[in-house]
């Protein structure tokens, strides 16, 4: 009797779908457009791995179907997601236009993870656009999320990026590509939204016990699980907004519908990273008046939250009033825990271990030198920690000898040695960020030469973004003074 080859192993989908169970007015089933020509440019080992799946497996050519859409993992059951958003101020009706949800990927050890698709075609919610998505902005998505997770920041993560063999129309003829997200989840506030303006209050009670019990289940334990829902959701968003200033990150869109509840950065449009340091730091081509910049960042996340807040009032208590005063006293108390969250990071990058009363002028200085001189964020951090720089002017500016004596004298006074206090600083300070002017030329040698080394290289340098012991200043040195005009698009 002639044997069979065997099945090549299951990759191990292991995949759920919990959302889909909740009412119909918070998602849409809805299937795939397949692409012509699917072929894989990059796949995530790492990512897969931690998910639970065979990645030497679906590294294969042929795993590029899946990635496009035109297979599904078992237990996937597509569906676009509805929310809605208040867009530069503006609310908006809006939903998954350009994206759909598989479901949710179990981990061996019981985590759960969404496993989006982007950019595979029209949903109901597309508006009249193509629901489509070019090859540059997924691959700076994989790029920027990639190196967010390498400097510890709570992130969407990026399992692969595959071509689709047909062409995209952004003003003019692009490579079309679809990028397969991973996330804790994809409920924003957005979504909260939306079921405010759209559902009963039914609808919203379920909404928010799915979101409690999946991100945040200590919250039952409590007398008033929707109250500690609301001041758990603005702890972490203070510490993740916190995190962005700590490494110059302007997110470039901090809509509602760009705010996830569970306290990942997500959406990686016009994001960018800050080079020369000034808090008024605009990249995006959309934000004409600075709405998003790199200093108001942190009100404008207090700003999502009380929209947020507002959602959650039937729920916080049967009295209006009574509602309103709990909404409002837990919107107040976000500026004390952002504030303490962004100085305790500022300290670890100066190498400070406990507070004392001065450390807010000492970081507030450093940082008005750093504006007036126009000195580079990074490198000026990274020049404290390691004593040199490509740029060393930083450290012969005329005003910061006093400010560096100040500095010497406050790290004196801590029981923990200098050596300790360098230490805290190299894993703190980042030697290497995605810069701007990089992650466009891997972009540009991807998109138009379909030369991905440029891209490959780059990664490979961001994932150890604090190896203080590599000196490469072509991806350390600030880009050149044509740069300064430097904008970011939506890609949509």
């Amino acid at each position: 009797m002639e044997h069979l080859p065997s099945p090549p192993p299951a990759p191990g989908w292991r995949l759920e779908h919990t959302y889909a169970s909740l009412p119909s007015i918070f998602h849409v089933r809805t299937m795939p457009l397949p692409a012509s020509q699917p072929y894989g440019v990059i796949f995530n080992k790492a990512v897969a791995t931690s998910l639970g799946l065979d990645a030497e497996q679906l590294a294969r050519p042929e795993s590029a179907a899946l990635f496009a859409g035109n297979e599904l993992p078992p237990g996937a059951d597509p569906i676009a997601q509805a929310y809605a958003g208040h867009q530069f101020g503006h609310f908006t009706m809006l939903g998954d236009g350009r994206a759909i949800l598989l479901g949710e990927q179990v981990t061996p050890d019981g985590q759960r993870f969404d496993i989006q698709l982007k950019g595979p075609g029209r949903t109901p919610y597309s508006r009249g656009g193509d629901g489509r998505a070019a090859l540059g902005p997924m691959l700076r998505e994989y790029i920027i999320s990639e190196a967010m997770h390498t400097l510890g920041i709570p992130t969407t993560r990026s399992l692969a990026v595959t071509l689709t063999g047909d062409p995209v129309y952004r003003g003019q003829r692009l490579d079309g590509a679809i990028l397969t997200r991973v996330a804790a989840s994809h409920i924003r506030v957005g979504t909260f939204e939306w079921a405010s303006a759209r559902g009963t209050e039914e609808d919203l009670r379920a909404l928010t016990d799915y979101t409690i019990n999946r991100h945040y289940p200590k919250a039952t334990l409590t007398e008033n699980p929707a109250l500690a829902f609301l001041q758990e959701v603005i702890r972490r968003q203070a510490s993740l907004v916190a995190s962005w200033l700590h490494i110059g990150f302007i997110h470039g869109v901090m809509n509602t519908d760009n705010m996830a509840l569970s306290g990942e950065t997500i959406d990686y449009g016009p994001c960018a990273f800050m080079d020369t340091y000034d808090p008024a730091t605009v990249f995006s081509s959309i934000d004409q008046n600075g709405r998003y910049a790199y200093a108001n960042q942190q009100h404008i996340a207090q700003w999502n939250l009380a929209r947020f807040a507002e959602t959650l009032l039937p729920l916080l208590h049967p009295d209006e009033t009574e509602a309103l005063r709990l909404a409002n006293e837990s919107i107040q108390n976000y500026t004390a825990h952002f504030e303490t969250h962004y100085l305790d990071g500022m300290r670890k990058k100066l190498g400070l271990f406990h507070e004392q009363p001065d450390d807010t002028a000492l970081i507030q200085d450093l940082l008005e030198l750093l504006h007036e001189h126009q000195q580079d964020y990074t490198n000026a951090f990274r020049t404290l920690t390691t004593g040199t720089s490509a740029d060393s002017v930083f450290l012969t500016l005329p005003d910061f000898a006093a400010w560096h004596q100040r500095w010497h004298l406050r790290r004196s006074q801590q029981a923990e040695a200098l050596t300790e206090s360098g230490a805290l600083m190299r894993r703190s300070n980042p030697a290497f960020i995605p810069r701007n002017h990089l992650v466009e030329a891997a972009l540009a040698a991807a998109a138009k030469e379909q030369d991905f080394s440029v891209m490959e290289r780059l990664l490979q340098v961001l994932a150890n973004p604090f190896d203080h012991g590599q000196n490469l200043p072509d991806y350390q040195n600030p880009p050149g003074p044509q740069a300064c005009a430097y904008q970011t698009f939506c890609g949509t």
